[in-house]
């Protein structure tokens, strides 16, 4: 293996760079907050030479490879991997935290190594082992606040929930390999039939990753632990973690199991409307704001999978282009969470009561934001929805496209309950003027540019299109 094949990996390799880097930061300095700049300086680093043009190619006699589109992946969760490092900034600070500082960014970077191994994945063993480095840290970082139960609770049942569905997918992926001889992707495309075992395996296999995306009936532990988990671990979940679920999701349906494209394309027909209209029916009664933006991501779930189930070049792009969306739109929303959290304690939907009319700023990006989710023109989640529907209507599911414009409407309405209380209601103690840290300033500013700036430069989207033609 040259240098050449080697940097193939750049983006694991830096990460792993990073991780070391803070490692000895945190044995040789006493000063533990700096690691919380170095930590961020190393994530901006990595992002920008994440961009750099790199070739496409393989390792490991095929179980690792590269394309431009998964690059294009990778470079996505690393800018919403940076602005989570910005938001949590303050957060961090807090005295509890303060001797496992460097164990919250040490966590994040293990996750996220594992999450670019699966997207980068071509084979199921490279797949497996990332998946297991991206779940076993996020079981930690759920129980990271130690002196609250209901951390620890969320730890156990994320750990033990993924422990099941990481044995149904193994499970599957045993049937397949029994059956086809191989793991390698392109040997079981080739391969694979429309068999009952080959079915059993696949249904195995897609019932483990609706549980890391939260796909209705696999979504039981989602409000618990975004419930119990510090805020910023929630965010995590919510976005990164559920983006690059999708990711190899796509990928896999798309090049593994394209040969039996009915059949899952009928299975995600249902999945997609279970999802959708059930998330959006919980999150009606919600008044915690974690559990409430817990069910909006099991809906924003239902409506990616509108994008998956084209199984066309414009279902992979319109995807990418709605992950990336998300990422701005819901760190955004999880931020400003955050930031009152940090200040306050507060994080009832009720304690937000004539939030306007003391801080304004915070109030209009959650404004915002929560249009974003909801797709109202011309901030960018109105886009993502579009294009969305767009390739489902482009396969004929016109039905679903109409049960996605219905659920999206209900979705308006519980995201106005916000809206309605920061601007309408009026509240004998609202919430006090306070000002975050520069660097959560900058994480929400970032959120809201990237908010309006995709929004209306729609054009992004034929960008993505060009790296998924490959596909």
């Amino acid at each position: 293996m040259n240098l050449e094949s080697f940097l193939l990996m750049r983006h694991e390799i830096m990460l792993t760079i990073a991780l070391l880097i803070i490692l000895i930061a945190e044995l040789s300095t006493e000063n533990k907050k700096s690691i919380i700049n170095l930590s961020i300086i190393l994530m901006l680093i990595t992002t920008i030479v994440g961009f750099f043009p790199v070739p496409e190619g393989t390792l490991f006699g095929g179980m690792y490879q590269t394309s431009h589109m998964t690059v294009l992946m990778k470079n996505i969760l690393n800018i919403g991997t940076l602005i989570l490092f910005l938001q949590v900034a303050e957060w961090i600070k807090q005295p509890q935290y303060s001797n496992k500082v460097s164990e919250f960014f040490l966590l994040i970077l293990s996750t996220l190594i594992g999450m670019n191994f699966m997207i980068s994945s071509g084979h199921f063993l490279m797949f497996y082992i990332g998946l297991e480095l991206a779940t076993i840290p996020i079981a930690a970082l759920a129980a990271y606040d130690r002196a609250k139960n209901i951390s620890a609770e969320a730890g156990i049942k994320l750990i033990l929930s993924s422990a099941l569905s990481s044995g149904i997918m193994l499970y599957g992926l045993s049937v397949l390999y029994g059956t086809i001889g191989s793991l390698y992707f392109p040997e079981m495309s080739t391969a694979f039939m429309n068999t009952p075992l080959h079915t059993l395996g696949f249904i195995f296999f897609f019932a483990g990753m609706g549980f890391k995306i939260s796909l209705v009936p696999f979504h039981l532990w989602t409000a618990d632990v975004y419930e119990g988990a510090p805020i910023n671990v929630s965010s995590y979940l919510s976005v990164i973690s559920k983006g690059a679920a999708v990711f190899i999701l796509t990928i896999v349906l798309y090049t593994v199991f394209h040969s039996i494209a009915p059949m899952w394309k009928n299975l995600l027909y249902v999945m997609a409307i279970l999802t959708m209209t059930i998330g959006n029916l919980f999150a009606l009664r919600q008044k915690n704001l974690k559990r409430f933006l817990a069910f909006s991501s099991i809906a924003q779930a239902g409506f990616i999978l509108l994008g998956i189930i084209d199984g066309s070049v414009m279902g992979m792009a319109s995807v990418l282009y709605f992950v990336l969306i998300y990422i701005f739109t819901n760190l955004g929303a999880f931020g400003v969470v955050s930031a009152i959290s940090v200040a306050t304690g507060k994080e009832n939907m009720d304690d937000y009561n004539g939030l306007y009319k003391t801080n304004p700023n915070l109030s209009l990006l959650m404004m915002l934001s929560l249009f974003s989710l909801a797709g109202i023109p011309p901030v960018a989640g109105f886009f993502g929805k579009f294009f969305l529907f767009a390739s489902a209507a482009n396969s004929g599911y016109y039905w679903l496209v109409f049960i996605a414009v219905i659920n999206a409407t209900i979705s308006l309405y519980y995201y106005l309950l916000i809206v309605k209380a920061m601007f309408i209601n009026n509240s004998e103690n609202p919430i006090a003027y306070f000002k975050s840290g520069l660097t959560t300033r900058i994480g929400l500013l970032m959120c809201m540019v990237g908010i309006f700036a995709i929004g209306l430069y729609s054009p992004l989207y034929e960008f993505i299109r060009m790296f998924s033609i490959g596909m």
